[in-house]
């Protein structure tokens, strides 16, 4: 899998989490292990102008994805994942570090990125929370997701809850 993070925000973050729940999300998809995934970190104005550029809504958001190829998982076990560029997620720190802070259960600004580059992944992979359904499928995955990679990782503490609305 290369994947490439690119750190444009002057806010110092924890690349390599980053990196490696975005390596555990693809793998746990089951996404050709030569795909491509670009995650870039942004300041809250940039994040803003993407905001409106592409979203047509105002202020800076957490998180952003940019698919190209379209991926998605296999349908069945035995099915064999095409490779292809995945896209671009873009994550906001200032903006995670005050979901962080606000969320029910607290946790910190990193905490809150690997939750957002695990959401941005599922974006990327088709997934929505439009309705209900979807909602419930794609908060499902990225909580097993982050539960998964936490365990792997020997995190201790309850996960962040999702602040992705």
């Amino acid at each position: 899998m290369s994947i490439d993070v690119n750190n444009e925000s002057g806010t110092e973050v924890d690349e390599q989490a980053i990196l490696d729940i975005a390596r555990y999300a693809l793998a746990r998809m089951r996404i050709h292990p030569l795909s491509e995934l670009s995650v870039i970190v942004v300041d809250t104005d940039a994040m803003e102008q993407l905001h409106i550029q592409w979203m047509d809504l105002p202020g800076p958001t957490d998180v952003m994805s940019f698919p190209m190829d379209e991926l998605r998982p296999p349908a069945k076990d035995d099915e064999e994942a095409p490779q292809g560029l995945l896209g671009d997620i873009v994550l906001c720190p200032e903006v995670a570090k005050k979901q962080g802070e606000d969320a029910e259960t607290q946790h910190s600004m990193d905490e809150e990125l690997q939750l957002l580059t695990v959401h941005g992944v599922l974006h990327l992979l088709g997934y929505d929370h439009e309705e209900p359904d979807e909602k419930a499928e794609m908060f499902g995955l990225q909580a097993a997701i982050v539960d998964g990679w936490r365990a792997e990782h020997g995190l201790t503490g309850p996960s962040p809850a999702p602040t992705v609305s």
